[in-house]
């Protein structure tokens, strides 16, 4: 039996849901409406060989930027699955009261990711002119012609500590700086090589507010590198809580 493939929720009088349009697969599966009551949801038949393939995942955007031009569309996740048409229906009528409320909150509003690592070289200086310690440590190393293999090793623990509260700091920082020009935050889980994974849920009207935000913390904060990715729909504000947004570059 085909499992119901799910791309997004909205209101079940939404002027321009993108029946009859391909999506996911390949070929591509029609996509339909289920309706429940005042919601409706954006589904297809599912693969059975459901993969994160680029053109899946852009298939998957696509409905939803075709459903998004006619009004608020609440985006799942890739791959998010049901068994069947009906219990798709189901989930509609058990969470209504909340679809409804995010749909309206989320109405005219996207998100951008923001990842946040620092110049290794740059934050080496910014360590080393604020540290009196690390200074004084590295010229004595300096004069001793290295220091011996104990000195080296307390000094490169000293800078190692430097850095993780610098970026323990900085990452705060990053937060109090551009929250204030955005609707909502959500912190994304924790990658190795990022200081910072957040998730801003900005107005579209006032996009050009947030990212002057984004350009003066790379103006202010040149030992801070940003990887920004959007406008992308609002998939970290669907539910409560950290969530990372879909990322087209996944399996060829």
């Amino acid at each position: 039996m085909t499992s119901t493939y799910i791309y997004g929720i909205a209101a079940a009088e939404h002027p321009s849901l993108p029946a009859g349009m391909g999506g996911i697969g390949d070929p591509a599966r029609e996509v339909r409406i289920v309706k429940e009551g005042p919601l409706a949801a954006i589904v297809s038949e599912a693969p059975d060989d459901l993969r994160p393939k680029r053109r899946d995942l852009l298939a998957h955007q696509s409905v939803l930027s075709e459903a998004g031009g006619g009004g608020s569309v609440l985006p799942m996740r890739f791959g998010s699955l049901a068994p069947d048409d009906k219990a798709v229906a189901d989930v509609l009528a058990e969470r209504a009261e909340h679809y409804l409320e995010r749909l309206g909150a989320l109405d005219g509003k996207v998100e951008y990711n923001v990842k946040a690592r620092h110049d290794e070289e740059a934050v080496l200086h910014r360590v080393m002119a604020e540290n009196p310690e690390v200074r004084t440590m590295t010229e004595a190393n300096r004069q001793a012609g290295g220091g011996s293999y104990e000195e080296r090793l307390r000094l490169g623990e000293l800078v190692v500590g430097a850095v993780q509260a610098r970026e323990a700091e900085d990452a705060v920082e990053l937060q109090h700086l551009l929250e204030p020009a955005a609707e909502a935050m959500s912190t994304g889980p924790e990658s190795t090589g990022w200081l910072a994974n957040l998730s801003f849920l900005v107005d579209q009207k006032t996009s050009e507010r947030f990212l002057a935000a984004i350009e003066e913390v790379r103006r202010s904060h040149s030992h801070i590198e940003l990887t920004v990715n959007g406008p992308l729909p609002p998939y970290s504000f669907v539910e409560p809580g950290p969530s990372e947004p879909a990322d087209v570059g996944a399996e060829q």
